[in-house]
């Protein structure tokens, strides 16, 4: 039987003190779903994920995985990520994927990196690449076990106008095999060519939630950086 619903999340709540940081936020993802998690920074939108991930406790809402046990298939890319010292790209990957007991292969090894356009950096120590290559390398971590739901953080960010091709690209394979993918973005056109789906939440709360054609449609405006800026107003 296939898995459809990965990911199940219902009126999450969060307060600190006397605000109220997550209002109600509600996210579905499903298999082979890109899902573009939008809003001004401070909307909530790290809070929600927090909460999904098991990071922060909420203080009413539920959070339904596909199994109980997800965690070995859920892969991570943060904004900044710990590389291990010392270590080379090929080894801060095979190291993480042991976290979750796989044993990579020198091929799977390979394979991975190129997937995420580090061929050449493989033996270079993790720390002493650039920005850009760093950020590849976030993605290729977060794809060491090959998770079934997957979380990235401004996955372009950092990279030339060929990385962020690649990546995409990259994005769109693996939601074709049926990996769930939710992301962040403050780049609407990013969000309009990769997103299936778009999640937008502004102090709080979920002000908008549809495919772009729907969002496009519904509010009445021809680009969803118009809709940003119409349904953020003085929320920056």
């Amino acid at each position: 039987m296939t898995v459809t619903h990965l990911l199940e999340a219902h009126n999450l709540l969060k307060r600190y003190g006397g605000r109220t940081a997550v209002d109600g936020v509600s996210l579905d993802v499903s298999s082979g779903e890109i899902v573009a998690l939008i809003g001004p920074n401070g909307a909530g939108k790290s809070t929600t994920l927090e909460i999904i991930l098991g990071l922060r406790a909420a203080d009413g809402g539920s959070v339904e995985f596909w199994r109980d046990d997800p965690q070995r298939e859920i892969g991570i890319q943060l904004q900044a990520t710990p590389f291990f010292r010392g270590l080379t790209a090929a080894e801060n990957l095979r190291l993480f994927a042991s976290f979750y007991a796989v044993r990579l292969t020198p091929a799977q090894i390979a394979t991975i990196l190129d997937r995420c356009g580090l061929a050449d950096a493989a033996r270079t120590e993790a720390a002493k690449l650039s920005g850009g290559q760093q950020k590849r390398l976030a993605i290729a971590l977060a794809l060491a076990h090959s998770p079934r739901l997957l979380f990235l953080d401004e996955p372009t960010a950092a990279l030339d106008p060929r990385g962020r091709h690649e990546i995409r690209a990259l994005i769109r394979a693996l939601a074709a095999s049926g990996v769930a993918i939710v992301f962040t973005s403050h780049d609407m056109e990013e969000v309009g060519k990769l997103a299936d789906r778009v999640v937008l939440i502004v102090a709080g709360r979920v002000r908008a939630d549809g495919t772009p054609a729907e969002l496009l449609a519904h509010f009445g405006v021809t680009s969803l950086e118009d809709l940003y800026l119409d349904l953020t107003a003085d929320k920056e």
